[in-house]
């Protein structure tokens, strides 16, 4: 591969970024518009900006890498990341929007009143999105490591200043223009060299017909061709149902998700922009899928090495080869750092918006500093660790936000029962017991099936953050039965948000 195609792809792309990112900041005079863009984008932009910025690393290349390693086991993460969408039409969107909220502590505090509730959604919050960040960091560094003679490191540091540049220039408002153009420039990035693959192998065309000769004429890897590609799944049914529970609740809880609902016009329009965002994501993930397959066949070394997540970098030039492989994998790279400037954009305005109104008063320029601040610790963390399979780290993300956030989301929105050390000791329960088990499975030497539990601790702490949520609810209610305690209080609160968040459209807007 030209490294020099590669570096043309990157230059582009964040030429189009920062073009796109400056002309948003002619629209951005408000703090609504640095927070939420002022409540005022339209359902198909904003499911493109939720595209953009959901469709991380670990979806553009830890997908195919995780098919390439480990077979069918690794299709439950398109799965998994396109049904949690289904969840937040089901039960979050519309209520979310009607809570008034401009951020996940913003929530906790309406729903359920008190300051320390508050403080702990805001730590959890950060924590997340600085996970979550890493990896898109490691993306970068693996990007440019292996496609450049450049150090690895400068993938990373690129892609931070490139975001911290767009955030400052206009917030919400700017990094929805970017993350909606972004969206697209990955789904292309992904189509066009697939298709053309496909169409080179003569799997589709006129050539079809001997399709299958020319699929099964893949280069030896010591199987017979024409062997199966999506076999050797490799997970336990615990850890399948582990995986499947932390994908489907962790969509449910990630800050930078979350935070696009509040820049709907209305409830409706939150509905309509998930129901949108779900045809997205169905139509992105089969690109990588089919990459993937491709992968297990034509570059199976992968699978034993530390580089199986650069699949999709390599096989253009692995298949077609020549200038037609090289232009073809700088498209891929380009879509690639769409993918890591889309997500880490809208993770740092979700984190900038939580730290600023936290400790800088919730003003423009706190809004700047704290972005200062949400890029620079993940930078020095991503810089400090070593890469691992990119769609793990996020499902280990996945894993501690369903722990987390869900429950307090979850409750709050659905059930009236739930007060501020119900959600207080759910939240810290989950976040000790997914934290401690992911701490442990990667730093202790324990027996094999501890370690399978302790990598995928969802299923049993997402139950326990819930039960610990309600069993602490209860008690506090039980204790203080009186009108005017504070259980009486808290029920008072909860019947006014209850309505605020279930009110039918029509008595809404005209009441709210």
């Amino acid at each position: 591969m030209q490294s020099s195609t590669a570096l043309i792809a990157v230059a582009v792309v964040t030429a189009a970024t920062v073009l796109i990112a400056f002309n948003g900041l002619r629209l951005s005079r408000t703090t609504s518009d640095f927070y939420v863009a002022s409540r005022t984008v339209k359902p198909w932009w904003n499911a493109s900006a939720i595209g953009g910025e959901y469709l991380s690393a670990a979806s553009f290349l830890g997908v195919a890498g995780l098919i390439v390693v480990s077979g069918q086991d690794g299709l439950w993460f398109p799965i998994g990341y396109t049904a949690g969408y289904l969840m937040l039409l089901l039960f979050v969107a519309a209520p979310l929007r009607r809570s008034g909220a401009y951020t996940l502590p913003d929530f906790a505090q309406i729903r359920v009143g008190g300051r320390l509730p508050r403080l702990v959604t805001s730590a959890l919050v950060v924590v997340v999105g600085w996970m979550y960040i890493v990896p898109q960091l490691h993306g970068a560094a693996l990007t440019l490591g292996i496609t450049t003679p450049l150090p690895s490191w400068v993938g990373a540091v690129a892609v931070m200043c490139i975001v911290c540049v767009t955030v400052l220039a206009g917030g919400m408002r700017s990094i929805t223009f970017v993350q909606a153009f972004q969206y697209w420039l990955k789904l292309l990035a992904l189509a066009v060299p697939t298709i053309f693959l496909l169409i080179h192998l003569g799997v589709v065309g006129e050539s079809a017909t001997a399709g299958g000769a020319a699929f099964d004429a893949l280069p030896a890897d010591g199987s017979e061709p024409g062997s199966s590609a999506v076999s050797g799944g490799q997970l336990s049914l615990f850890q399948t149902i582990s995986l499947i529970v932390a994908l489907l609740f962790g969509t449910l809880g990630l800050p930078h998700v979350l935070v696009r609902f509040y820049t709907n016009p209305d409830g409706p329009s939150a509905r309509r922009t998930t129901a949108i965002v779900l045809g997205l994501l169905s139509l992105f993930y089969v690109f990588p899928t089919i990459l993937g397959v491709l992968g297990r066949t034509w570059l199976p070394d992968l699978a034993s090495s530390s580089n199986a997540d650069a699949t999709v970098l390599l096989l253009p030039s692995a298949i077609v080869g020549g200038v037609a492989g090289d232009l073809l994998s700088a498209f891929v790279i380009g879509g690639a750092f769409a993918a890591f400037l889309s997500t880490t954009s809208g993770l740092v305005v979700s984190l900038a918006g939580v730290m600023s109104q936290d400790l800088f008063k919730g003003t423009v320029r706190g809004f700047r500093i704290a972005t200062l601040l949400a890029c620079a610790v993940p930078l020095l963390l991503a810089l400090a660790t070593r890469s691992f399979a990119l769609a793990g780290a996020i499902g280990s993300v996945f894993a501690f936000t369903a722990s987390t956030i869900c429950p307090l989301l979850l409750l709050g929105i659905w059930w009236r029962g739930l007060t501020a050390r119900g959600a207080v000791a759910g939240m810290l329960t989950g976040a000790v017991a997914c934290g401690g088990a992911l701490l442990a499975a990667s730093t202790l030497r324990l027996p094999d099936v501890v370690v399978q539990i302790c990598e995928h601790p969802a299923a049993l702490t997402v139950p326990l953050a819930f039960i610990v949520t309600v069993a602490v609810s209860r008690w506090e209610t039980a204790g203080d039965r009186s009108e005017t305690g504070r259980a009486g209080a808290q029920a008072r609160r909860a019947q006014r948000v209850m309505a605020l968040l279930h009110v039918p459209e029509e008595r809404y807007e005209r009441e709210f």
